[in-house]
Parts: structure tokens; C-alpha cells; sequence
């Protein structure tokens, strides 16, 4: 499996951007994927999640109700749409994918995401 995030760049604060994260690998459809983040001096830290059928999402509750996961299963690709930015979403944005189901208590740790991008840089403007 490997996995490669694009779309990050400048942005002004108050703008949009929209993460692409593509899957190379078997079985698309049977992975939960992840957003990670990793701001400068920070930990990396838990952005949001899909599961394997789409069902189900989960945010951080500092990008609830202003970034949108989603995924298309027929393009091994995964969305992450960040609206109404803030200066403080500036980081690295990682993609990372578990394979099989994945309880809503443990969505944000990173040690079941088994495989995970290079990540590509968000920066928001103020």
C-alpha cells in the first residue's frame, strides 16, 4: 500500500482547500482512512477518519463542522475539504489508512494506521 496526499499550499485565512490523498494498493474499499496533522513544534495529532464503507466519519472537534472527509472507492481516493481555515490549521497534513473496521474510541490513534503518506504542507495566512 503507499499513499500520496496533494493539494496543500497557501491560503489566506477564511479560504478553502481540498486534500486528495490517492491509494496504491489491493483493496480500497477495505481500509479505513485517516487525516492526520502536524503543526510546527507540535505533536502530529488526529484530524478525522472515514471508514471502509463511507459510512461512518469522525473530526477533531477543533475542525468539526468546517473540514469535510470523504472518499471515493471507484478512484482509491480519499478527500479531506477544509473551508473557513485559521491560521492554526497550518501543518503537515498526513493520510494514513487501517485495513478492516475501526472502533470510534480509537480513530485517533496512530499506532492502527499501519500505512501513511509523505504528507503535503498547509499553510493558512492570516
Amino acid at each position: 500500500v503507499q499513499l500520496q496526499a496533494s493539494g496543500g499550499g497557501l491560503v489566506q485565512a477564511g479560504g478553502s482547500l481540498r486534500l486528495p490523498c490517492k491509494f496504491s494498493g489491493i483493496a480500497f474499499r477495505n481500509y479505513a482512512m485517516g487525516w492526520f496533522r502536524q503543526a510546527p513544534r507540535k505533536e502530529r495529532e488526529f484530524v478525522s477518519v472515514i471508514t471502509w464503507s463511507g459510512a461512518n466519519t469522525y473530526y477533531a472537534d477543533s475542525v468539526k463542522g468546517r473540514f469535510t472527509i470523504s472518499r471515493d472507492n471507484a478512484e482509491n481516493t480519499v478527500y479531506l475539504q477544509m473551508n473557513s481555515l485559521k491560521p492554526e490549521d497550518t501543518a503537515v497534513y498526513y493520510c494514513a489508512a487501517h485495513k478492516g473496521s475501526l472502533s470510534s474510541i480509537y480513530v485517533a490513534d496512530q499506532e492502527l494506521y499501519a500505512y501513511w503518506g509523505p504528507g503535503t504542507l498547509v499553510t493558512v495566512s492570516s
